[in-house]
């Protein structure tokens, strides 16, 4: 594959109460709130988190089909995804498709932040789900 993935984005954490994470996250851990918002088309309500050196995304699925939701039902809240930076993200789809890395996305959409999104499936990361985003 010759799209190379680059730094670590940010790291995607599903919970059950936004307000108890930021608490925990800001309050405790001293993480500073940067942005919250509403993306009422995924169902979900996303807070970003600035750690210095990269970002936290607490992803709270605000309808029960919302695919946070769903997660944080059948696995409790946790880690839900890695984000990594690419250059071209339709170079590194079609590079990790080529590779025979199974994708769950095989087009780019935007991501929460409104730039381009992909993301590979578990099966093929050792049960990790990684996200591409491009910068």
């Amino acid at each position: 594959m010759d799209e190379r993935l680059k730094d670590l984005n940010h790291i995607g954490i599903a919970v059950e109460d936004l307000e108890e994470a930021k608490h925990l996250y800001c309050d405790i851990l001293g993480f500073e709130l940067v942005e919250e918002k509403d993306l009422p088309d995924r169902g979900l309500r996303v807070a970003f988190l600035s750690t210095g050196n990269t970002t936290i995304e607490l992803l709270k699925g605000v309808t029960p089909e919302s695919a946070i939701a769903k997660f944080v039902d059948k696995r409790g809240p946790g880690i839900h995804h890695l984000c990594f930076e690419v250059d071209d993200i339709d170079a590194a789809l079609k590079g990790l498709d080529e590779e025979g890395i199974e994708l769950i996305d095989a087009k780019a959409r935007p991501g929460a932040a409104g730039h381009p999104v992909a993301f590979i499936h578990p099966r093929s990361t050792m049960k990790v789900l990684i996200e591409l985003e491009e910068k």
